[in-house]
Parts: structure tokens; C-alpha cells; sequence
């Protein structure tokens, strides 16, 4: 009997000393890490006559509803009607599917829309950033070369829908009856990583970009309250083929657009002590300016990692994942593009005057395309796939072997998202998780 109480209490004492979450207050709210339990998994969705994302919209849909409830964000009436319309023409099931209206509400969800956390005591709540378009104001700046009376007149023009756009956090906490948690910092969803224990990953190439006028210790301060964190690790520069807005000269002719850094392009958490980094291997970093660029990078953000530790002052385990191989799209410089047609053409006037190109000038437009915007929900990852643009099926299969390793039991579906990477973003932009009430 005496041997049996022993062991009881020494897995008593085990079990307690892995459940370090049960030492947060009850009342605190806290985000999860992305691979707990979900009650939902969000999508947006806006008029699409140029960008061409529905089929991947439908194809996420179809993947995600026999593992977790889909809700969809709209802006009007109409645009939801539309959507049905769309879904059902692509074979979508839309049953089930919980729709919104939201003014203000745009394709890219997870950055604009609500960062969910919880608490012990089964409450939810939404962490309400400041929003201001990606950093438009900075870019403003440069468009106009500091002229500030451009600067401002272009930003008013800009600011209703802004103000209405950064309020979908807000309407989506009320939704779900969820507390609001309001920051003045400005920041965007597809910029948090988080391992639900209490580290965060940011990116200073974002964070300072969209507050200037923020010390370091406020900005962490802000982070740590609002998210429930107590460590944070700094990344320095994201993905070269991730440059700041629309549309940027990266380097030579190489071109493309995007958020300047979110780190759910380059760095992500698979379980409390595992990070995956973006990678470019030593044989391959001189086949183009842009791996040249991500190797330098991601070499010194791999380094930042190894000299990093959690939250409880123990170091990570550091998952090198292969980039897809460059695909570039050889493109004209015009005179002019038609409007309300697809096309991955520039016109001069689509660039800073810095970084501006001349009519007839032959550019290389890059997309923003990772394997690490991928979304981790019940029982299912969301990877994308670049095969058929014409990557190594070789490192994809690679990839794979990796996301199975690291989330075992869960079903892997690729999905081809190509059209959302030209615009800058992909599956886990266009998504956001609600976490179940603990």
C-alpha cells in the first residue's frame, strides 16, 4: 500500500510540474498557441474581380469544415450573397458555414480581425490593435518623397474605410461576446507567433516600421500585457521576397510586394520548444539576388534563435525548412494596366520615385511564397504547395515529411494559394483561429 502511495504521489508531482499554464491567474487572458483546440477557424472575403482567390478560398473551406466550424466575415449583404453564389458554383457546401456582416471587413482577416486569447476561467477575449493599413503612413512618406501636405491629403482619403477596417477586431469581439483588450501599438495578426506558454516571436522590421514614435521597452510592455506573454525573442528582417507594400523594388529588377516582415512568412513554433525557420541552403544561395538576400537573412535571425530561450530559461529546438525555389514571373514595365482584369503588370507610377522603372523596362515580379503561411487546426494542417508553379517536388515532399513529424495525427492538406502570394499574403493570412474557452 505504502509503494502505491508513492507512486501516486510521485506522478502527482510530475503531472503538476507540467501543468505550468494553471499557475496564470484565472482572470488572465492569454493567446494559445495556434495547434490547441479551436472552436472556429474565420475567413474574409471581399469583391475579387482582379486577384483571383476564390478557388483557394473554396478549397480551404472544403478542407477545414469536417474539422472545425467555419465562420466567414463580409463587409455588405451583397458581398455575402456573392460569395454563396461562388462557393456553390465551385462545389463548396456552404452548410454550417456561420456568416457575418462587418463593415470594414477585407480579404486578409488574420491581420485586420481579431486576435483571440482566453483565461482559466473560460472567458474570451480579443487583443485590439492600432491598425493603419500595413504602414501606410511611412510609405506615404516615401511616395511622395516627404512632402507632407501629399502625405496627409492621400492619407484622409484613405482613412474612413481605415477606421472601418480597424474595427473588425472590435465587431468580432462582440460577435462572440468576447472582452477587448485595446493597444495603442499597431500591428498586424500574420506578425504574432506565439508557443502559448509565454514567448512571442516579433520582427523589428515591422514592429518599429508601424510605431516610430514607440521605445522598445513600451512596445514590449504593451505586448507582454495585451498578449499574456513574458519573453520575447526579436528577429531582425523577414523574407526579401516580403518587402514593405505595393510595389517595391527589391533589388535589380527584381520586384513584388508585401507586409515587410510578418513573421508567419519565416518563423513559426510546432509545439512549446521547437521553432521552424525559413531556410536556403548553402548550394543554393547564389542562384538568384533574392536567395542571396533571404540566406544573409534567415542566417542571422538562425543565429538570434540559438542564442535564445523560452520563457522558463531553456533553449529551442531550431527546424531549418527549405524555401520554395524562386519563381519569378517576366513581366513589362507599361504604359498603362486595364482596370478589373488580372494582370501581374506594372505601370510607372505603381513604384516610389526612388525605385521607379521606365515604360519598357523588363522586371522579374516575385511572390511572396513560403511554406510557413500555413494554418494548424483540429486535426488538420494547411500547407501550400508550389509544384505546380514549377518548384522541386523534391522539396516539397521534403516539407511534408517535416509538418508530419511535427504534427503527428493531423491530416495534411496542400493547397495552391499562388494567387493570394502575388498579392502578398497566403492560407494563414487569409485565416484566423478562434481557440476553445479553457
Amino acid at each position: 500500500m505504502r509503494q502505491i502511495l508513492y507512486i501516486v504521489a510521485i506522478a502527482a508531482l510530475f503531472w503538476a510540474c507540467n501543468q505550468k499554464d494553471d499557475s496564470r491567474p484565472a482572470d488572465e487572458f492569454y493567446m494559445p498557441a495556434e495547434w490547441e483546440t479551436h472552436d472556429a477557424v474565420w475567413l474574409g472575403w471581399e469583391k475579387d474581380s482582379t486577384s483571383r482567390f476564390y478557388p483557394a478560398v473554396g478549397k480551404m473551406i472544403s478542407a477545414l469544415k469536417p474539422h472545425v466550424t467555419v465562420k466567414m466575415a463580409f463587409e455588405n449583404d451583397s458581398l455575402k450573397q456573392t460569395a454563396i453564389a461562388n462557393l456553390l458554383s465551385m462545389g463548396v457546401d456552404t452548410s454550417g458555414i456561420k456568416m457575418y456582416i462587418m463593415p470594414g471587413e477585407r480579404y486578409w482577416i488574420r491581420d485586420h480581425g481579431a486576435a483571440f486569447l482566453v483565461n482559466g476561467n473560460g472567458e474570451l477575449a480579443v487583443a485590439d490593435f492600432g491598425w493603419d493599413g500595413y504602414g501606410l503612413p511611412a510609405f506615404l512618406e516615401l511616395r511622395y518623397e516627404g512632402n507632407m501636405d501629399s502625405v496627409n491629403a492621400a492619407w484622409n482619403r484613405n482613412k474612413q474605410s481605415m477606421m472601418k477596417t480597424g474595427s473588425v477586431d472590435s465587431l468580432m469581439a462582440v460577435a462572440e461576446n468576447a472582452k477587448i483588450i485595446k493597444t495603442d501599438v499597431v500591428h498586424e495578426g500574420g506578425a504574432i507567433e506565439v508557443n502559448g506558454k509565454g514567448t512571442l516571436i516579433l520582427c523589428e522590421a515591422t514592429v518599429f516600421q508601424r510605431n516610430p514614435k514607440m521605445s522598445r521597452e513600451m512596445i514590449e510592455s504593451e505586448f507582454k500585457r495585451v498578449l499574456g506573454v513574458s519573453n520575447i525573442i526579436w528577429m531582425k528582417e523577414g523574407l526579401a521576397d516580403d518587402p514593405h507594400y505595393f510595389y517595391r523594388r527589391i533589388t535589380g529588377n527584381y520586384v513584388g510586394g508585401g507586409t515587410g516582415g510578418h513573421t508567419d512568412e519565416f518563423v513559426r513554433f510546432v509545439n512549446p520548444t521547437t521553432i521552424l525557420l525559413a531556410w536556403v541552403d548553402e548550394d543554393e544561395k547564389d542562384l538568384n539576388p533574392i536567395n542571396q538576400m533571404n540566406y544573409a537573412r534567415m542566417t542571422e535571425n538562425f543565429q538570434i534563435l540559438q542564442n535564445a530561450k523560452d520563457q522558463d530559461g531553456k533553449p529551442f529546438a531550431i527546424i531549418k525548412v527549405p524555401l520554395p525555389d524562386l519563381i519569378p514571373e517576366q513581366i513589362i514595365v507599361t504604359k498603362e494596366v486595364v482596370e478589373n482584369e488580372f494582370t501581374l503588370d506594372f505601370t510607372p507610377d505603381y513604384f516610389v520615385p526612388s525605385e521607379a522603372f521606365q515604360v519598357g523596362d523588363t522586371l522579374l515580379r516575385v511572390p511572396a511564397a513560403s511554406y510557413f503561411n500555413y494554418l494548424v487546426t483540429n486535426g488538420l494542417v494547411l500547407l501550400p504547395t508550389y509544384t505546380a508553379a514549377g518548384s522541386s517536388q523534391e522539396k516539397e515532399e521534403a516539407v511534408r515529411k517535416i509538418f508530419e513529424e511535427q504534427f503527428p495525427g493531423r491530416k495534411i492538406v496542400f493547397i495552391d494559394a499562388m494567387m493570394q502570394n502575388w498579392q502578398g499574403g497566403g492560407i494563414h493570412c487569409s485565416t484566423q483561429q478562434q481557440p476553445s474557452r479553457k
